[in-house]
């Protein structure tokens, strides 16, 4: 395997700007492809990223480019684009890309049109390339800042997940390897469905008892979708699973957490996308995730729950009351 030593990260937000930091702490040789040419200039020329990241100054070895031309030049290529846009993104890569260049998955969510995963995206447009996912605990500013973390770096070739752990680990970013991408993915995608249920209870104050059964449950329904698209269950209990829900369900550094929270306390969906310069990619997943429940015959009432407030009109109370109102069952996934 070639040593992955210069890495193209396309997607120029928060996570992929923490995620260049991460890479220039362990060596290699970064380039940022942002949508935006003032993005790419302020990295370049201010090495900072202010829309996005603010506050973080950015190594001047990490260059920027609005120009797809440079990831043909990598050795490795980090797709941290919105989930809903990537399919549009790879479709002007495809061309570009050398064969067996991996691409590695670091978005979270599902294709609101096709009900695909992000793995299944990228497999279907740029079938001559290796697909890996990395998802984890991870909040963009605190690794920005340097700050110990873990996360899993998923793909069944054990050769490329080693190199690919080599390339993007460091002291303070600790990549574990698994052989799970499909399980791994789908916790990333599902967790942030539940992060918004969670929000949702802390912005109507329902209590620490109430979340945490949430959280709990919600980790079941994770578990259900996760078996019926063949991840393992135990991925569940890993950095991508367990880990990466406990974070997201518990703090407003969460984007979805938050935007729940908002919900909670009465606000409109509108207004409260409206203030965002960044996607809350649970808003969408929850519709998608929905769909496929339903088209897989899975029991995912929270994730229904949240898909009826966001997209159907439901109001909470009544959602709420549905949920407290299901038969008692036996605990299991």
């Amino acid at each position: 395997m070639t040593e992955m030593q210069k890495i193209t990260i396309v997607g120029a937000g928060a996570w992929g700007t923490a995620l260049a930091t991460c890479l220039r702490r362990a060596g290699r040789d970064v380039t940022l492809w942002a949508r935006r040419a003032e993005v790419a200039e302020a990295i370049n020329q201010q090495h900072q990223n202010p829309d996005y990241l603010p506050g973080v100054d950015l190594d001047p070895a990490i260059t920027a480019s609005d120009d797809l031309a440079v990831v043909g030049r990598a050795d490795a290529v980090l797709l941290v684009t919105p989930a809903q846009q990537l399919r549009a993104i790879l479709e002007r890569l495809a061309g570009q890309l050398p064969a067996g260049c991996p691409l590695i998955v670091c978005s979270k969510g599902i294709e609101q049109s096709s009900g695909r995963l992000m793995s299944e995206v990228v497999a279907e447009v740029c079938p001559q390339n290796p697909v890996a996912v990395l998802s984890g605990p991870n909040f963009a500013k605190e690794i920005a800042r340097g700050l110990p973390a873990a996360t899993t770096l998923a793909v069944r070739d054990t050769e490329l997940g080693a190199s690919l752990v080599g390339a993007l680990g460091s002291r303070t970013f600790r990549p574990y390897w698994s052989d799970d991408p499909m399980g791994a993915e789908i916790c990333g995608a599902v967790k942030n469905v539940m992060a918004i249920a969670c929000g949702i209870v802390a912005g109507r104050d329902l209590g620490d008892n109430a979340r945490a059964a949430l959280i709990t449950r919600g980790l079941a329904e994770i578990g259900r979708l996760c078996l019926a698209k063949g991840g393992r269950v135990d991925t569940l209990m890993g950095l991508s699973g367990l880990g990466d829900l406990t974070l997201t369900c518990s703090a407003m550094q969460s984007r979805n957490f938050s935007l729940g929270f908002a919900l909670g306390q009465g606000r409109a969906l509108k207004a409260i996308l409206s203030e965002r310069a960044s996607i809350t990619e649970g808003v969408f997943s929850a519709q998608a995730i929905a769909h496929l429940a339903e088209e897989l015959n899975l029991d995912m009432p929270i994730t229904e729950a949240v898909n009826a407030v966001l997209h159907k009109s439901a109001k909470i109370e009544p959602v709420i009351e549905g949920l407290l109102a299901r038969p008692f069952k036996a605990e299991h996934i």
